[in-house]
C-alpha cells in the first residue's frame, strides 16, 4: 500500500457540558470538539476519513494560571502543526509508516516549543485517527480486521526492541469484545445522593445526576473515583461513596481511583494510601480498588526516586500511568519503575495503544503470574457522533471488558447534535444508542453495560457518512467570544 495525506480541513462544534467536571486542579464546564476531514491517496485512489477530538486542553496542560481560551489557543497550535506535518510528509508504504513519519516531524517541532509532549502528541493522534478512518472505509474493513490482517502495517518492534519481529496477533485477543461494563466516573464534586441535592444543583434534563441514581437507573457497578490528594477530604469522600454503594441494590462492585497527578511525591502518596487502607471506614471502597491511576505529576512519575520507592513497596497497589504516557516508550519505562501498566485513550495514540497492549501482555506471559499487569481503558469525556465510535472500536480490539465512560454523564446524550444527525447515529448504531423518553438520543446502558456489535462490525466503528462541513470552519471560530 502507498498512502499519502493530500487534504486536511478542520471544523469546530461548540458543546456545553450539562454539569462541571472537576478533576485534579481543573474544572471543565465547556466542551467544544474539533473535527478533521482528511483526504488520503491510497494506491492512487482517493479516500476520505474523519476524526473528532475533544478540545480539552486543561487535562494536557494542568496550568491553573491559563484561561480556557489561552489553553485552547495552544491546543490549536498543536493541531495546526500536526496538519502541516501530515501534508508535508509525502507518501509512505503503510498507514503505520505514515503515522511514524508524522509523529517524528511533530516531535522535532514540539520539542522546540512550550508545549508538553502529551499535548503535541495529541495533534498526531487526531491525524492518525483520520488516516485509519480513511483506510478502513476505503477498504471496507473493520479496525479489528485491519489490525489483525496487518493492513495498517503496525510494527511493534519499531517502538520496543523486545517486540522485534512480533505480530500484534501474537498478543491481542483472538476476537474483539462487543460488550463492556461502564466504569462510571465519580468526579471530585459530583453529587453522591439525589436526596441531598438542593434545587439549584438539580438538573431538570431527564438524566441521572447523583451516583445513587446512576446505580438505580443504569445498574452500574464499576466505578472510577477521583482523588484530590487532600487526605481528610478524600477519606470523607471515599467513606460516603462506600455508604452509598452499601445502601444500593448492588451485591458487589469494582472500583478504580484516579488522582490526576495530585500527589507531590511518591512518599506522600505511599503514606496516605497506607492510611486509607488501614481505615476501616473506607474498606467498602478501598478493598475493592483494582488499581490506582497516575497519582504523581509527570515530572515525578518516572524518576529514580519513584522507582526505588515503588519497587521496594511490597504491599503497593497496582498503579498505572496515564498523563505520564506521553512518549512512544513511556509504558515500558513505567514498567521498569514498578508500575503495573498504563491506560489506553485514543487521544494518546491508537497505534501506541495497540503496541502498549502487546508489550504488557508479553510481560504478563513472561512473568508467569508473579506480578500484576494492567492495560486499562480510560476516557477523555469521549462522545458521539464519531469520537466514541473510534474509541470503542479500539477498546474492543484490545479486549477491554470494562471501560471508563463519562461522556454520557457530563453531556446530555446526543442532544447537542441536530436532530437529523441524532437520527443517523441511532439508525446506524441502535445497539449502542437508544431514544430517551424526552426525545433525544442517548447512550443505552443496561445492567451497567453497553453493547457495541455495530461499532465492531463497521469500518473503524462508524457505520454512517458524516459531512463535517455542517459544523463551523476552524478559521471562522472565535476562541475569545466562545470561551469566556
Amino acid at each position: 500500500m502507498g498512502i499519502e495525506v493530500v487534504r486536511a480541513d478542520c471544523y469546530v462544534s461548540n458543546l456545553d457540558k450539562r454539569m462541571a467536571f472537576h478533576f485534579g486542579n481543573v474544572v471543565a464546564t465547556e466542551g467544544p470538539h474539533h473535527f478533521l476531514e482528511i483526504d488520503v491517496e491510497i494506491d492512487g485512489e482517493r479516500a476520505e476519513g474523519v476524526s473528532m477530538v475533544g478540545m480539552a486542553p486543561m487535562w494536557f496542560l494542568k496550568d491553573p494560571d491559563l484561561t480556557l481560551a489561552e489553553s485552547t489557543a495552544r491546543l490549536l497550535e498543536v493541531f495546526d502543526a500536526a496538519r502541516d506535518h501530515a501534508l508535508e510528509a509525502g507518501p509512505a508504504p503503510t498507514a503505520f509508516d505514515l503515522w511514524h513519519d508524522i509523529y517524528g516531524r511533530q516531535r522535532e517541532w514540539g520539542e522546540h516549543t512550550r508545549h508538553p509532549p502529551l499535548l503535541w502528541a495529541y495533534g498526531v493522534s487526531m491525524i492518525e485517527q483520520g488516516i485509519i478512518d480513511a483506510v478502513c472505509r476505503h477498504e471496507g474493513i473493520t479496525f479489528a480486521d485491519a489490525v489483525r490482517d496487518e493492513r495498517l502495517g503496525i510494527e511493534p518492534g519499531r517502538i520496543y526492541a523486545e517486540l522485534e519481529g512480533v505480530s500484534v496477533n501474537d498478543y491481542l485477543p483472538d476476537e474483539p469484545t462487543r460488550k463492556a461494563a461502564v466504569r462510571h466516573t465519580v468526579g471530585l464534586t459530583d453529587p453522591l445522593e439525589g436526596e441531598e441535592m438542593d434545587d439549584e444543583e438539580r438538573l431538570d434534563d431527564g438524566l441521572p445526576q447523583a451516583l445513587d441514581e446512576y446505580v438505580e437507573r443504569d445498574g452500574v457497578n464499576h466505578f472510577k473515583i477521583k482523588l484530590s490528594a487532600d487526605e481528610d477530604r478524600d477519606a470523607d469522600r471515599l467513606a460516603h461513596i462506600g455508604e452509598v454503594l452499601e445502601a444500593s441494590p448492588l451485591e458487589s462492585w469494582f472500583c478504580t481511583v484516579d488522582a490526576n497527578e495530585q500527589y507531590a511525591s511518591v512518599q506522600e502518596f505511599k503514606e496516605q494510601w497506607e492510611r486509607h487502607v488501614d481505615d476501616p471506614a473506607l474498606a467498602s471502597v478501598v478493598d475493592d480498588v483494582a488499581y490506582v491511576e497516575q497519582p504523581l505529576p509527570r515530572d515525578q512519575a518516572l524518576t529514580g526516586e519513584t522507582r526505588d520507592v515503588l519497587t521496594a513497596w511490597d504491599e503497593r497497589p497496582a498503579i498505572i500511568i496515564d498523563e505520564s504516557d506521553d512518549r512512544l516508550d513511556s509504558a515500558g519505562r513505567a514498567l521498569e519503575c514498578g508500575y503495573a501498566g498504563t491506560s489506553h485513550k485514543n487521544c494518546k495514540g491508537v497505534f501506541k495503544g495497540v503496541i502498549n497492549a502487546c508489550l504488557i501482555e508479553k510481560r504478563r506471559r513472561d512473568d508467569d503470574g508473579e506480578n500484576e499487569y494492567v492495560m486499562s481503558g480510560e476516557d477523555l469525556t469521549t462522545i458521539g457522533p464519531v469520537e466514541l465510535l473510534h474509541d470503542l472500536a479500539v477498546m474492543g480490539t484490545l479486549g477491554m471488558d470494562h471501560i471508563e465512560r463519562n461522556g454520557h454523564h457530563y453531556y446530555r446524550g446526543l442532544s447537542y447534535l441536530e436532530s437529523d444527525l441524532q437520527e443517523t447515529v441511532l439508525e446506524a448504531h441502535g445497539d449502542l444508542y437508544g431514544r430517551h423518553e424526552n426525545g433525544f438520543v442517548a447512550l443505552d446502558v443496561e445492567d451497567g453495560r453497553i453493547a457495541f456489535d455495530s461499532v465492531i462490525d463497521a469500518p473503524f466503528g462508524r457505520d454512517f457518512d458524516l459531512d463535517p462541513s455542517r459544523f463551523t470552519p476552524l478559521e471562522e471560530w472565535e476562541i475569545e467570544s466562545t470561551l469566556e
